[in-house]
């Protein structure tokens, strides 16, 4: 099979949040159909968090802002999903798109159904799955035997927890572990690894499927250090928590900008120029799309 032909059939599940993931999809916007992004809803700041303290439901920030970035063709439609109100009201701050689909959600049987119209009125190929259909928080249990709960509060933290807990332990979206198992690759990262990347491998559902899945797992470091508790981890530790939360599943690969010599040699290093010409600490799409389809011709 030539290297073409490989691309064509590769399918690959990228999980995560915010604006990290969202570069992903988009550096993979080619793909298609071919590209599933797994999406955390646990956040609690911002419009997402307003909204869920008023109405309840999933958060829909990060799915929001997934979709924002793979929006190729500029529309009313486009410009209306992405505005956000200013002013003194209790509209100031709000994003429309995320009023949106928490509207869509009402009229929906399903939060997938209106992540499904939003994608097909702004005629988004890559598919878009929130990790669970149920509303439920990112808690971590401190070292001093504390639970803290909510995203923005674990962010604060001054040190590294135990542990990360998503409460209640809701069940992850069944297309999720359908996308999972039959992908052949597996992207983890980049972004916030405490609140953006854990938060889908701490449902049981997520990581039983990793744990039993053919495909290789890669993840992709950060360009720069994380502000907040995450900041103090090295890789190697967060290679380690979510392979803890994978059930003991290895990750393959590893893309990053430098080499890490203190990786254990089982890791498979791909050390690429992955910066913005404009922000040092920003993945280009470009060098982001060229690392990945290196992972996928030697797979």
């Amino acid at each position: 099979m030539t290297n073409t032909q490989n691309k064509i059939k590769t399918k690959i599940v990228a999980i995560g949040g915010g604006h990290g993931l969202g570069r992903i999809l988009s550096s993979l916007s080619d793909y298609g159909s071919q590209v599933t992004g797994i999406v955390t809803t646990t956040d609690n700041g911002g419009s997402t968090g307003r909204i869920r303290a008023c109405q309840g439901g999933i958060a829909w920030g990060d799915m929001r802002n997934c979709i924002n970035q793979l929006i190729t063709e500029p529309s009313v439609g486009s410009m209306i999903f992405e505005y956000r109100f200013r002013g003194n009201g209790e509209l100031n701050g709000h994003n429309l798109g995320n009023l949106m689909l928490t509207a869509l959600d009402n009229l929906s049987v399903r939060p997938l159904e209106a992540i499904n119209l939003i994608r097909d009125m702004l005629k988004v190929e890559t598919q878009i799955i929130p990790m669970s259909e149920h509303p439920a928080d990112l808690s971590a249990l401190t070292l001093a035997g504390e639970i803290i709960c909510g995203e923005t509060s674990i962010d604060e933290l001054p040190d590294v927890p135990q542990r990360l807990y998503v409460e209640p332990l809701v069940p992850a979206t069944k297309e999720t572990v359908t996308a999972i198992h039959e992908a052949d690759i597996v992207l983890l990262g980049p972004g916030s690894f405490l609140t953006s990347i854990m938060p889908p491998l701490l449902l049981k559902e997520i990581a039983g499927a990793l744990k039993d899945s053919n495909a290789k797992i890669v993840f992709i470091s950060n360009l720069d250090q994380e502000n907040g508790p995450a900041g103090q981890m090295s890789l190697m530790t967060m290679l380690h928590w979510c392979e803890r939360a994978m059930n003991g599943k290895y990750i393959d690969a590893v893309i990053t900008d430098k080499p890490v010599p203190e990786l254990a040699p089982r890791y498979e290093q791909l050390i690429e120029d992955l910066a913005s010409n404009n922000h040092e600490w920003r993945h280009d799409r470009e060098k982001l799309k060229h690392a990945i389809d290196k992972i996928i011709i030697t797979s």
